[in-house]
């Protein structure tokens, strides 16, 4: 532990012109007299620090004691720091190896670089949560992760609708999708994707597994989301638009399924109104996402959802036809 926290020292020194014992202390989580004895430590084995008196002193390292990087531009220093997800690298339990490493990264820069981390932070961040959703860490999450960096098979239960069932799988990476988490893992010879918060038990394995190396995360999981949000959509409506109707549909529904329609469609009737032929996932979802389109749309078929239409309207002028109590 004590090893350890003397290389944060010098890190941290090498990444600043000078720390007050005070700094020091709060960042390295010890007192200031622990730091006191860490700098003469130091000091005796070689390492370079001076420790200047007064109240504006503090401990510094003299005799240009650093490594620096100077094969990097500032675009390229800042993009690296812009490469950690804070929040997902905390669920994952990586948090303090990744600051560890900005923390090294920061210690090797030039001077001129220095500002690189605090100047990409203040200017983008990642919020991967929807709105209105608490977003929860699933329990099993850092050994899955765990699993992912050591290329270490797992044993795993796995809740179904069905029930819950076991598989020995090869993790190969995480994906962290509106705040929900999927594991792509290798079943067998297949690759599959599994809800990592339905995860009932992880176990890893003695074996580690060979990667394939044709095995691409990113594309396999552009692929796999694209295939499932087509087999959400398993029934069509036909819908009547007006112009405000048609450029807010891509808004409510299917954005890709929606662009389709509308390209598809034939050129607009008298009024302006354009019909579409729309894959939807059931009369009910249609329902739901196409009553936000309002008097902008129309229903045509099936009967049912324009039924369903018909009732919300009918109950909707009921209630706006006198004036607000």
């Amino acid at each position: 532990m004590r090893a350890a926290r003397l290389i944060k020292m010098v890190l941290l020194l090498q990444s600043r012109p000078s720390m007050t014992a005070a700094e020091l202390a709060a960042e390295l989580e010890v007192s200031e007299r622990t730091i006191t004895r860490d700098a003469l430590a130091l000091s005796e084995a070689g390492v370079p620090v001076y420790a200047d008196r007064g109240r504006a002193g503090g401990y510094r390292l003299i005799g240009g004691y650093r490594t620096r990087l100077t094969g990097l531009a500032r675009s390229e220093a800042e993009a690296l720091f812009l490469s950690g997800v804070p929040g997902a690298l905390r669920e994952m339990g990586l948090d303090d190896a990744a600051s560890a490493a900005r923390l090294k990264v920061s210690a090797a820069l030039v001077p001129s670089l220095r500002d690189a981390p605090s100047s990409a932070a203040q200017r983008f961040h990642l919020d991967a949560p929807g709105w209105y959703q608490e977003p929860r860490t699933p329990p099993l999450l850092p050994a899955l992760a765990e699993a992912v960096w050591d290329d270490r098979t797992v044993s795993a239960r796995y809740r179904r609708r069905d029930g819950e069932v076991e598989r020995l799988l090869a993790p190969y990476g995480l994906v962290l999708k509106a705040g929900v988490w999927y594991l792509c893992a290798r079943s067998g010879t297949s690759f599959r994707v599994y809800r990592v918060d339905r995860f009932t038990a992880v176990a890893p394995g003695e074996e580690r597994f060979v990667r394939d190396e044709d095995f691409d995360l990113p594309a396999f999981w552009e692929e796999r989301a694209a295939e499932f949000a087509r087999s959400l959509l398993r029934t069509e409506v036909v819908v009547r638009l007006s112009g405000a109707g048609a450029r807010a549909l891509p808004h409510v529904t299917d954005g890709a399924a929606a662009r389709e329609a509308l390209a598809a469609a034939g050129p607009p009737d008298a009024e302006g109104w354009v019909t579409v032929r729309l894959p939807v996932e059931s009369d009910e979802v249609a329902h739901s996402q196409l009553l936000r389109l309002g008097p902008e749309a129309e229903v045509l078929e099936p009967g049912s959802l324009r039924a369903l239409f018909a009732d919300a309207a009918a109950r909707l002028a009921l209630l706006y036809q006198e004036p607000s109590p």
